[in-house]
């Protein structure tokens, strides 16, 4: 069978030839590769960047958000039969420290987790894979069109999720998380994929939502968030001049941005930064500033990273939500479909219009 691999830490990437995968224990699920997702991290990985090959190999199949069909199942699997569309989890723990021995490999506190397609583990930009039936979770048919989207989303599921929990752990308001969201006001900043995932989740959940990037306003980007109902605004000095927020979801990964956005942050507020950013010069920050408003307005500020299986099983209900509530509105992230024998017009390359970029295999 047909796989995309590459060299970590070099800028060789080729489609190879390998053996297809066959189930080896009661608990494993075969499954049949449909679309896999580009983001950032895939392009990182093909430019030369953070990527690990599984122990002994020079070669890692790249690929961590999938949408497959299954084909074969192990005797021993119960909530899997063949046809059924799932998505996989990216994340395997370290089975050293207590929260991957809790099921949080999300929060592993040694770094030893391996992840599928990044570090230690091949990914899935290959015909056929295969994985423990507890790594996958159901899709409902009618999320064919975007369930692609499940990892991406399961991202700010986390973040949103960890953030309402520390708000109703601290405060006297109704103890469910997901109503916290509920009329507060919030700042989403950067509409990529990740930002426009989040903006759905907090419309979702009753947030008057502000989206906040430098494109023109009336582009793609601006246009899926106003027809979920958020409000857009074109990111330049003054824009924010005015207002406050309950919560901020960062989600471009400049580090400049990051520091300047606790500045709108209201009494009480949390901020979550989800974006990755990359190395580069010093910033001057005024961190007595920052400090000073952090105590004197009991502000929370905090990173989140990857998901877990709770947070995919809430991302299909999600997506599955704003399918009923905005039809065909999601499927508009989509902005490229491209075979995989064509991957490199795709990995190697990026339109200047693109938001969700998938490679199909069948």
């Amino acid at each position: 069978m047909k796989a995309i691999a590459i060299v970590p830490h070099t800028k060789t990437i080729q489609l190879i030839d390998r053996d297809e995968p066959k189930i080896t224990t009661a608990t494993q699920v075969k499954v049949k590769v449909r679309q896999v997702g580009i983001c950032g991290t895939d392009r990182e990985e093909v430019s030369g960047g953070r990527a690990d090959a599984p122990p002994g190999e020079k070669m890692l199949i790249i690929g961590h958000e999938v949408l497959g069909v299954v084909v074969q199942v192990g005797e021993a699997v119960k909530s899997l039969k063949p046809q059924d569309l799932v998505v996989i989890m990216v994340r395997r723990p370290c089975s050293e420290c207590e929260m991957c021995k809790k099921g949080c490999s999300d929060m592993c506190e040694t770094g030893n987790y391996t992840e599928r397609g990044i570090k230690q583990r091949h990914g899935f930009h290959q015909e056929f894979v295969i994985d423990e039936e507890k790594y996958m979770i159901l899709v409902p048919p009618a999320l064919a069109g975007t369930a692609v989207l499940t990892e991406p989303t399961t991202v700010v599921e986390k973040a949103i999720d960890h953030a309402c929990r520390l708000q109703v752990a601290r405060l006297p308001v109704d103890p469910d998380p997901k109503k916290w969201l509920h009329g507060k006001t919030v700042l989403v900043a950067g509409l990529g994929p990740i930002g426009l995932l989040a903006a759905m989740v907090l419309r979702l959940r009753g947030a008057n939502v502000i989206g906040m990037d430098i494109v023109d306003p009336h582009t793609l980007r601006p246009k899926i968030l106003e027809a979920m109902g958020g409000k857009y605004v074109v990111g330049k000095e003054g824009a924010l001049r005015g207002h406050t927020f309950d919560l901020i979801l960062e989600a471009a990964g400049i580090p400049k941005l990051d520091f300047q956005l606790p500045q709108f942050l209201a009494t009480n507020g949390v901020y979550v930064l989800t974006g990755v950013t990359a190395e580069g010069p010093p910033l001057s920050v005024d961190a007595a500033k920052l400090m000073r408003d952090l105590v004197l307005k009991n502000q929370i500020i905090f990173g989140s990273v990857n998901a877990g299986v709770a947070h995919f099983k809430q991302a299909v209900l999600d997506l599955e939500a704003a399918e009923k509530n905005w039809r065909g509105v999601v499927q508009q992230l989509i902005t490229s479909k491209t075979p995989f024998n064509r991957f490199a017009d795709a990995l190697e390359k990026r339109k200047p219009d693109e938001i969700k970029a998938i490679i199909e295999w069948s």
